[in-house]
C-alpha cells in the first residue's frame, strides 16, 4: 500500500468539497473506492465522466484495478472542461 495525495479539479472539487486529500492505496481502483467512501454522492457520478492522471501520466482506458500508486505519488481527477 502507498500513501499520496488525490487532487480534485473543476466540477470534481465542487463535488468532494476539498481540493486534495491524502489516498492509502496499492491501485487506483483502490484510491477511488475510498473516495467514493468518504464522498458518496454527486461526487461519485461525476467520477464516472472523469478522466485521471497518474504521477502526470494520463491512465486512459487501462483498468484502474491495474494501475499503482506509488509511494508519494499523485492522482489528478479530471473532469470534462468546456471548450477543450
Amino acid at each position: 500500500m502507498a500513501a499520496g495525495t488525490i487532487r480534485f479539479w473543476a466540477a470534481a472539487k465542487s463535488a468532494a468539497g476539498v481540493a486534495e486529500e491524502p489516498y492509502a492505496a496499492a491501485t487506483l481502483a483502490e484510491a477511488l473506492d475510498g473516495v467514493r467512501q468518504r464522498h458518496p454522492g454527486e461526487l461519485t457520478r461525476v467520477l464516472l465522466r472523469c478522466s485521471f492522471l497518474v504521477d502526470g501520466n494520463p491512465v486512459g482506458t487501462r483498468g484502474h484495478e491495474t494501475v499503482r500508486l506509488a509511494e508519494g505519488g499523485t492522482v489528478e481527477v479530471l473532469p470534462p472542461f468546456a471548450g477543450g
